[in-house]
């Protein structure tokens, strides 16, 4: 399978991204972590595509995204980086790999985008983390914010708790986007905030939002692929803010179990699946064999 597409868009670049920001016109992103689920994202026209560290849920069976290591994030971005040909692409720093020191950061973010072929990172945290965006932006390297709910930190948050609900917290998560701005992101993630929070921190703001769980007044909305197309069993476990806008598990269960009858019955495959063989040619095949004594 190549990575060819009929996909004709432009390249979606940085000033791209700022125009869109500029006409108040929607930023789309949604992750994808292999190439398969890239492809997809790509040639259905989504502005960004996110390496997220869920795959280590979605993709690698963990139980959380601790786990997951900057080896197979660059492993994933490199993947997903074969199949994206239009979309601006970024790969997330996983947990560990930059809350030791900005250059530990540093050479972090040169792997995922030398190695992983992305064209940005993503790194959870607000003040705290102004050092550390300021050192990869300075060499060149787009990053993208993200604060309000940081997963990597649900241990220190008490879990996957909605962020910004007191006066106290929503001035928290205005401090760290606008610290994380300050810092050089070029575009800020705001997870399970309020509505009426994450739309005044957007006004605030002279870069674009990127929601999940954050209400319609953000500049752009994301979504993990594998809960927003039902890739996933019934009873799966969903967050409040997602939407499903397919069946991905059940279409594929469907096939897959027809598949599975034809096979026990013998229907598959049929004479127009198969590779015909001149008669004579089988014949003298058969006498050979007939001769042979096989």
């Amino acid at each position: 399978m190549g990575a060819s597409t009929n996909n004709v868009r432009k390249k979606i670049t940085i000033n791209t991204l700022r125009n869109l920001h500029q006409r108040q016109e929607p930023i789309t992103m949604i992750t994808a972590h292999d190439f398969p689920s890239a492809h997809v994202a790509d040639a259905a026209g989504m502005d960004m595509i996110l390496v997220g560290d869920s795959l280590a849920m979605v993709a690698l069976g963990m139980e959380d995204t601790s786990e997951v290591v900057l080896e197979e994030m660059v492993l994933h971005c490199r993947s997903v980086s074969r199949a994206t040909k239009s979309a601006f692409t970024i790969g997330d720093l996983p947990m560990g790999s930059y809350e030791i020191a900005p250059e530990q950061a540093l050479e972090s973010a040169i792997r995922v985008v030398k190695e992983g072929r992305v064209q940005g990172v993503k790194l959870e945290g607000g003040l705290e983390m102004a050092p550390t965006i300021e050192r990869i932006t300075r060499a060149g390297i787009p990053v993208l914010g993200h604060v309000g709910l940081t997963p990597q930190r649900q241990n220190a948050l008490g879990g996957f708790k909605v962020q910004g609900k007191t006066t106290i917290g929503a001035l928290k998560v205005l401090e760290d986007a606008l610290a994380v701005q300050a810092a050089g992101c070029f575009a800020v993630v705001l997870e399970a905030v309020p509505a009426e929070v994450a739309s005044l921190v957007t006004k605030k703001l002279k870069i674009p939002t990127i929601g999940i769980g954050a209400g319609n007044g953000c500049s752009g909305q994301v979504l993990v692929q594998v809960d927003m197309s039902g890739n996933f069993p019934p009873g799966r476990f969903l967050p409040k803010f997602v939407k499903q806008y397919g069946d991905v598990w059940g279409e594929s269960l469907k096939a897959i179990e027809a598949y599975r009858d034809e096979v026990k019955s013998r229907s598959y495959p049929g004479p127009v699946h198969t590779y015909p063989m001149p008669p004579e040619e089988m014949n003298e095949f058969e006498r050979l064999v007939e001769m042979k004594g096989v």
